[in-house]
C-alpha cells in the first residue's frame, strides 16, 4: 500500500465516482418508467471484488448504504466461482442486502483478463412488482407474500443475451410488463457502461494498481471515520423518534437509538425499538444500517468519501422481532423510506444537545408518496408513484428551506405537464403551503400543496406518508411544523384521508396533499 501513488489512488477515486455517475446517466436517460426518468428513484454503485462498496453517484442515500450489503449477501449464496464474464445477476429479496421488493437490483461482475475486479451494481425502483394491490404497497399486508413477486438470484443474461424465460417469468407476474421490462434492460445498459469504465482504467493503470487502489480507499474512508468520531465527546446519548402509527389500537411506534461513543468507534443499539408491526412499516436490519451510516456521517461533520471502509469504526445493533429486523416474511415495503427516516431523526434527538450546529430540525422524512394506479381496457395498468417534499427544518444559522426533500430521500417531483401527458389525471394546483413552517429564532421551511384531478372511470390509490399526526419537530427550543394533510373531495364532500391507506377513486375526485411544514431552531422571539 505504501508504494501507491496518492495522486493515481484519487485518479482511481474519481474514475469510480464517474462511472457511477455514468450508470444514473444512461438510467434516466433509457428507463421506461416517469418515476425512473423525472423523479430519479435508483441509484448506482461500484463494488471490489468482495462486494465492498467502493464508489457511488449522487443518489438516493436509503439506496447507496443498503447497497453496502447487497453484493456481499449475494456472494453467500451466489459464489463468485460461479459468474462468468458477460453474467448480469437479478434480484430483490429482502435478506440479500435489500430493502424493499419494489427496488430490484441488477448485479453485473467485472472481469479482466478472466480475473474478477469488481461488481457494478444497478438498483432501480420498479412502478410494480406484483402482489396484492397495484404498486405493490399493501398498508395493512400482514406478510411479504402479499407485496410483491420475491425474485431470488437468477441469471437475467450472459454473454449470449437477454436470458428470456427468466425475463418471461419475472414479466408475468407484474402489472405493468412493458415498463418494466424498458427499467430492466435499462439497469443492463447502465451496468454495462460502468464495465466498459473499470476495464479502462484498468488498463490505464494496471489490474494490480486499481484492486490495490480500492483497497487504499477503504482505508481512507475508515480513518477519516475514525477521526470524525473521536472528536465527539465520550458518552451515552439516547433518542426517540415515533412512526404515526403501527402500534397496539393504532398508537404510534417507537424508534429507539442508544448511541456509545468511545475514543474512535461508536456503537448504536436500536434494539430498544417497537415490535414487528402489523402493516407495511418493518423494514430489514440492512436499511437500518442505511440509516445510522447516513446519520453517522451528518455527526462527523464532513464531506467523506463513503464507502464500505466508513463501515468498520461503526457497531449497529437490531433486535430479532423488532420493526427494524422483523423477519424476512414481514411487510416492508413502506419501511424503506418511513421507517428509515425515523431512525435518522431519533439518532439527532440523541445528539441535539452535543452537537446541534450540525443539525437540522424536522422535516418533511418521509416519501410524501400517492401512488395512483389507472386499470387500462387491456387489462394492463399504468402507474403514477408520485413523491411530495415538505419544508425542511431550520438549523442554528438560518431558515428552513420551503418545498424541498431532506435526508435519505433525494428523488424529485413529476412535472405536472409530464403526469397530464400520461395518465388520466389532471393537476389542477401547485402551490407554498404558506405558514406551515414551524416558529424559532430561525423558522421551518414552508410545505407544498399539489392537487389530482382523476379523468380515468376509476383509479387505484395509495397514501404512504408520515407526519400526518406526529408532526416535524423543532430543536432547541423551536416550535414544530404543521402535518401532512391529505383530502379526498368527491361531489363536493371533502373527506380526509388516512396517511397510509388503500382506496379506489372515481372520475372527478380530487385528491390534494399539503406537505408539512419544517420545524423551528431555538426559541422564538417574544412577540411584541
Amino acid at each position: 500500500m505504501s508504494t501507491l501513488d496518492p495522486f493515481v489512488v484519487e485518479v482511481i477515486r474519481h474514475g469510480l465516482s464517474a462511472a457511477a455517475e455514468e450508470m444514473s446517466l444512461v438510467m434516466t436517460r433509457s428507463a421506461r418508467s416517469p418515476l425512473l426518468r423525472e423523479a430519479g428513484d435508483l441509484s448506482s454503485a461500484i463494488m471490489d471484488a468482495s462486494g465492498g462498496l467502493v464508489g457511488q453517484g449522487r443518489d438516493i442515500p436509503i439506496h447507496l448504504g443498503a447497497m453496502c450489503y447487497t453484493v456481499p449477501e449475494l456472494l453467500k449464496v451466489y459464489p463468485a466461482a460461479t459468474m462468468r464474464e458477460g453474467d448480469a445477476i437479478v434480484y430483490n429479496v429482502g435478506a440479500l442486502g435489500g430493502n424493499h421488493l419494489n427496488d430490484v437490483k441488477v448485479a453485473r461482475p467485472v472481469f479482466v483478463d478472466g480475473r474478477l475486479v469488481a461488481f457494478a451494481l444497478s438498483l432501480a425502483h420498479w412502478p410494480d412488482v406484483g402482489g396484492t394491490w397495484p404498486g405493490s404497497y399493501l398498508a395493512n399486508a400482514v406478510d411479504t407474500f402479499q407485496e410483491a413477486i420475491r425474485i431470488p438470484p437468477l441469471l437475467i443474461a450472459n454473454t449470449d443475451g437477454v436470458n428470456r424465460p427468466v425475463l418471461d417469468f419475472i414479466l408475468a407476474n407484474v402489472r405493468d410488463p412493458v415498463s418494466c421490462e424498458g427499467d430492466l434492460l435499462a439497469q443492463l445498459a447502465a451496468t454495462s457502461a460502468a464495465e466498459r469504465r473499470i476495464r479502462e482504467m484498468c488498463a490505464q493503470h494496471g489490474t494490480d494498481t486499481f484492486i490495490a487502489a480500492m483497497a487504499r480507499l477503504h482505508d481512507l474512508s475508515e480513518a477519516e471515520m475514525r477521526a470524525a468520531i473521536a472528536d465527539l465527546p465520550d458518552g451515552t446519548y439516547e433518542g426517540d423518534d415515533f412512526l404515526d402509527d403501527g402500534g397496539p389500537d393504532a398508537a404510534p411506534s417507537r424508534i429507539h437509538v442508544r448511541i456509545e461513543i468511545r475514543g474512535d468507534e461508536a456503537t448504536f443499539d436500536l434494539s430498544g425499538s417497537a415490535d414487528r408491526v402489523a402493516t407495511f412499516c418493518n423494514t430489514t436490519p440492512f436499511i437500518a444500517r442505511s440509516a445510522v451510516v447516513y446519520a453517522a456521517r451528518i455527526l462527523s461533520g464532513r464531506d467523506m468519501q463513503q464507502n464500505a471502509g466508513a463501515l468498520r469504526p461503526l457497531t449497529i445493533i437490531t433486535r430479532p422481532g423488532s420493526i427494524l429486523e422483523p423477519g424476512w416474511k414481514a411487510a416492508v415495503a413502506a419501511g424503506n423510506h418511513e421507517t428509515s427516516m425515523r431512525v435518522v431523526d431519533a439518532v439527532f434527538r440523541a445528539m441535539e444537545n452535543v452537537i446541534p450546529e450540525r443539525l437540522s430540525a424536522g422535516g418533511p422524512a418521509t416519501s410524501g408518496l400517492l401512488a395512483f394506479a389507472e386499470p387500462l381496457p387491456d387489462e394492463s395498468w399504468r402507474m403514477l408513484y408520485e413523491v411530495h417534499g415538505g419544508g425542511e427544518g431550520a438549523r442554528h444559522d438560518r431558515d428552513g428551506a420551503p418545498a424541498t426533500r431532506v435526508h435519505l430521500a433525494n428523488t424529485s417531483n413529476t412535472p405536472a405537464e409530464v403526469i397530464e401527458a400520461n395518465y388520466a389525471i389532471r393537476v389542477e394546483r401547485q402551490s407554498i403551503r404558506r405558514g406551515a413552517g414551524g416558529k424559532g429564532r430561525h423558522a421551518g421551511g414552508d410545505g407544498i400543496v399539489r392537487s389530482y384531478r382523476v379523468l380515468a372511470p376509476s383509479m387505484w390509490l395509495t397514501t404512504c406518508v408520515e407526519r400526518t399526526k406526529i408532526p416535524p419537530y423543532g430543536l432547541q427550543g423551536g416550535e414544530a411544523g404543521a402535518p401532512y394533510v391529505i383530502t379526498l373531495e368527491r361531489d363536493g364532500v371533502v373527506t380526509a384521508l388516512p396517511g397510509k391507506a388503500n382506496l379506489l377513486l372515481e372520475a372527478g375526485d380530487l385528491v390534494t396533499i399539503e406537505g408539512c411544514g419544517g420545524g423551528g431552531f431555538g426559541a422564538p422571539p417574544p412577540s411584541s
